[in-house]
């Protein structure tokens, strides 16, 4: 048995105001900081000029509102996704003309808030804005942890100091630690501030206030990690923080790895020429990307990328054109945006007929909004290589009739040109699929055929031009669960749509076919040809009939979507569908959840490619592996595993709009593999500290079986 010891510092920088560094002067800062007005777009008939400026703590965008409730508003720029110049924006595109393009700029955020649409005054205004938010964007991001982390302490001092007369009274004190969160009774804040005020005056001023900057800030427990390993004088040695590289944070570094980052993180040049790292560079080295828990091997694609598509599972997503929930949600092509640059490798298009012949995308039969087909094509163009150079799969749902059908090819044709693979790679037909590698860059098209793939090879006819053929699975499940308006469910029939074969002829390895049973599908199903499953069905199969289902995905692919009752977009557990082999596990990414925390986890690795390689043993004929039994064979490898949280640093309020809220945080380490391994436990709770809570309890033991692919969520 291995035991890997893992020490983890959880640290969780709050993101409220952070100061631009070496932006001192910039004569863009400086606009923002005045301000002035914009126009913010909405719709045709809604345009209205606000006034709009940078808060001087230079993190927060103030906004003139009319609101009758709201006068002020405000958001934080750490809120911001992106800043794009032009009219780039779905709204700006529709509800504005061609010749306002260079006074045109949108702010798009994370996670579901809208974008927001603006038009400068003037052209040079449109550009002083993007740059100016573009920069601070930018230096916000370079901000390593340490500097986020005083940053932002000093800011908030800064709040606290209400008469701005840069002293601290016992009162403004208290404030202060509310603003970070930490509460204490009145004796204790009182005797931290008699401790620092010195100078008997009743207020903390100068090198008072940096006095009782280093007591908040002070790392008890860092302390103790660096006093274990520096065995050096009182200092650690190059040989030292090698040790602890190895022994520790269990890395296959070098002593030159430990020479390269004293070089990087020492700030003592004394200690730094004898090649040792003091507490402080130590403390710096921590609170780099360095000193994560992720593998840093991981961080590029190291897996063999030359297997065929079938063996990796691939980054998916369910109704991708959707930003909130299914039924009156708004449809946008943002929402393809934010999964392909999440790496997300197959997103869904459900097709319909719209206006003036042109085929829109939306979730049929609801006050979804629409958004046209040609516009997605083009975002999909334009994104989808850019955090991932592998393939793409375009799930289509095609509701349209034949004119519009043929329009779609169209468009796909014409925008993603020679990236839409319309033959297969080989010559001949071809026995199974390609790999990852092979298909860089592509765009793989998976949708109903009229005809087996072998007819590209064929001599003969070119057959009928359209046909009937049978629906989508997961578009027939969402019709057949539809009510009478007496509330009864309707009778499920097999519906039929015409297929154009301009669109048929692009479907080359994701044939979409009915599943009709493991054997069937083993002796009928060619390997281009794959099915749907909603996820009951998949679930129960996965338990039921894992072996089985393992062994169809060795040769087939599968895809997985959420049930039709999940109306709010909430999500479901990848993890058994994974166990089980399937490849395309579609999750509604606009939904932060667990679930999405464990799509991250899976798809993290590999650098970001949105391809995983399943585990050896869901890819050999000869498995007899099966995660709900785990008998004896090479999966199996007892192992502890132990975490020991050590502290945490800065965490958010749960509710920011009462400042006197205070957490009481605890840690839960949750592991997520074969249902023998899947548990979780958790820290003692710390009250009334939300700044620096620190636990360095006994480690969180677990013993899992199975150490291929399970996931471990904080």
């Amino acid at each position: 048995m291995q035991l890997f010891y893992v020490t983890v510092n959880v640290c969780l920088t709050s993101n409220l105001c952070v100061t631009p560094l070496g932006l001192e002067g910039d004569v863009d800062l400086q606009f923002l900081l005045v301000g002035g007005k914009l126009m913010k777009v909405k719709s045709s008939s809604w345009k209205k000029e606000r006034m709009y400026k940078l808060h001087d703590d230079n993190a927060t965008i103030w906004h003139e509102s009319h609101r009758i409730f709201k006068r002020k508003q405000t958001f934080s720029i750490d809120d911001v996704d992106s800043v794009r110049k032009g009219r780039q924006s779905e709204g700006l595109q529709k509800h504005t003309e061609a010749h306002v393009e260079d006074r045109c700029f949108s702010i798009f955020f994370k996670g579901r808030r809208r974008n927001l649409d603006l038009v400068a005054t003037s052209v040079e205004e449109a550009r002083q804005w993007v740059n100016g938010l573009e920069k601070i964007i930018s230096n916000m991001k370079k901000l390593n942890r340490q500097q986020t982390s005083e940053h932002w302490i000093f800011n908030c001092m800064r709040k606290a100091d209400k008469n701005k007369d840069n002293m601290m009274t016992l009162k403004e004190l208290k404030h202060f630690l509310r603003q970070i969160n930490i509460e204490v009774d009145e004796t204790y804040a009182k005797l931290l501030f008699t401790k620092c005020d010195t100078s008997n005056s009743g207020t903390l001023e100068g090198s008072e206030i940096k006095h009782f900057y280093d007591l908040l800030t002070h790392r008890e427990e860092i302390d103790v990690i660096y006093e274990k390993h520096a065995a050096t004088g009182g200092q650690m040695s190059a040989q030292d923080l090698l040790n602890f590289l190895r022994n520790e944070q269990r890395e296959e570094a070098t002593l030159e790895d430990a020479l390269r980052l004293i070089e990087k993180y020492e700030l003592d040049d004394s200690a730094k020429h004898m090649n040792h790292m003091t507490k402080d560079g130590f403390l710096m080295y921590l609170q780099q990307e360095e000193g994560s828990i992720f593998n840093p091997a991981h961080k590029k694609v190291f897996q063999d990328m030359s297997q065929p598509i079938n063996d990796y599972f691939i980054s998916s997503s369910h109704n991708t054109y959707l930003m909130e929930d299914q039924l009156k949600g708004p449809s946008s092509t943002e929402a393809y945006i934010k999964a392909l640059m999440k790496s997300c490798r197959c997103v869904e298009l459900d097709c319909w007929d719209g206006a003036h012949g042109e085929p829109v995308i939306y979730h049929g039969h609801t006050l979804t909004s629409k958004v046209l087909f040609k516009d997605v094509i083009k975002a999909i163009k334009e994104y989808a290589f850019k955090t991932s150079e592998y393939p793409v799969i375009l799930s289509l749902e095609n509701h349209c009739t034949l004119e519009q059908q043929k329009l779609m090819a169209k468009h796909m044709i014409s925008i993603l040109g020679s990236a839409l693979l319309t033959s297969p790679l080989e010559d001949q037909m071809p026995t199974a699929f390609p790999s990852p590698q092979e298909l860089k860059g592509r765009f793989i098209i998976k949708g109903k055929r009229l005809n087996k793939l072998d007819a590209v090879f064929s001599n003969t006819s070119p057959g009928v031009e359209e046909d009937c053929v049978s629906e989508e699975d997961e578009a027939a499940e969402t019709n057949n669960s539809k009510t009478d308006t007496n509330g009864q469910k309707a009778k499920a029939k097999k519906s039929k749509i015409k297929l154009a074969k301009q669109l048929s002829d692009l479907v080359i390895y994701c044939k979409s076919v009915h599943f009709s049973g493991f054997e069937h599908a083993k002796d009928n199903q060619a390997f281009y040809e794959m099915s749907s499953f909603k996820e009951s069905k998949a679930v129960n199969l996965a338990e039921t009939a894992a072996k089985a289902f393992i062994h169809h995905n060795m040769t087939k692919l599968s895809r997985i979507y959420p049930a039709g009752s999940r109306t709010a977009s909430s999500n479901y557990n990848p993890v058994p569908l994974w166990n089980a082999g399937c490849q395309i596990v579609a999750l509604n990414f606009q939904t932060p959840s667990k679930e999405m925390d464990l799509n991250q986890g899976r798809f993290r690795s590999n650098g970001l490619s949105g391809y995983i390689l399943k585990p050896e043993f869901q890819r050999y004929a000869g498995s007899e592996f099966n995660p709900m039994t785990l008998t004896k064979g090479p999966w199996i490898k007892h192992k502890a595993f132990h975490i020991m949280v050590i502290s945490a640093q800065q965490l958010p309020k749960l509710n920011k709009d009462k400042p006197k809220s205070i957490v009481d945080p605890l840690v839960k380490v949750e592991i997520y593999g074969v249902p023998a391994d899947t548990c979780s436990k958790e820290t003692r709770s710390i009250e009334n500290n939300g700044f620096n809570p620190m636990w360095n309890d006994v480690p969180l033991c677990f013993n899992p079986m199975w150490n291929d692919v399970p996931l471990c969520r904080f």
